[in-house]
C-alpha cells in the first residue's frame, strides 16, 4: 500500500481513467491466475467475501501460507 499515489503522472493520465484521487491510499493488488501486479486507488477496491485461494506466483513474497481460507501473512501489515 502506499500513502498516496506513487506513479508518475503519465501512467496516470493513461491508466487511472476514473480519475481517483492521488492524495488518498493506492494499492499493489496480485492479479488472479496472472503473472503481473496492477495498481489500484483504494477507492476503486471492493471487498472479496470469499475465502478462496489466489493463484499468483508472487504470493510467497507476501504470505507464509494459507490457512482456514485466510492467508497468513509474513510480517505484520499494520
Amino acid at each position: 500500500m502506499d500513502a498516496s499515489f506513487s506513479g508518475t503522472d503519465e501512467w496516470y493520465e493513461q491508466m487511472a481513467r476514473s480519475m481517483p484521487p492521488k492524495d488518498a491510499p493506492w494499492y499493489h493488488v496480485l492479479v488472479h491466475e496472472a503473472d503481473h501486479v496492477t495498481y489500484v486507488a483504494e477507492q476503486n477496491l471492493e471487498a472479496y467475501g470469499g475465502r478462496g485461494y489466489i493463484d499468483h506466483p508472487h504470493l510467497d513474497v507476501y504470505f507464509k501460507g494459507f490457512k482456514d481460507g485466510i492467508y497468513q501473512p509474513k510480517r505484520s501489515l499494520n
